[in-house]
């Protein structure tokens, strides 16, 4: 197996880390404690859970984390969506990691679907 670094959707996965700890910085400061550090958690939870499952000795194991990762791509998106619906970021400065995050989405499915055959 390679390792995890060498994988597109963890670097992907990476890049969306980065982005979104650009755009909490936008959120106003009573969201220090709550949309702001769930966001965060979100996001740095998928290149973990890839990295993670990368080193587990099954591929049913791989799966699990790789479906975790996704869970929390999901999770991530709700949360952008969130922001965008009640006016915290402008819908201009999400697109980034909407774009990212779909991106990521897809290629966990394809990655799932790869890893399960």
């Amino acid at each position: 197996m390679k390792d995890h670094k060498d994988l597109i959707v963890w670097q992907k996965a990476m890049l969306l880390v980065i982005e979104i700890y650009r755009l909490v910085k936008l959120l106003p400061k009573e969201e220090t404690y709550g949309l702001s550090d769930q966001m965060r958690r979100a996001a740095v939870s998928i290149p973990s859970n890839i990295s993670e499952g990368n080193f587990r000795k099954s591929e049913k194991e791989f799966l699990y984390f790789l479906s975790v990762a996704q869970g929390s791509n999901a999770e991530l998106e709700t949360q952008l969506l969130i922001c965008q619906q009640i006016g915290l970021i402008p819908s201009e400065k999400l697109q980034t990691a909407f774009s990212l995050s779909n991106e990521v989405s897809k290629m966990l499915r394809s990655f799932i679907s790869t890893v399960n055959h």
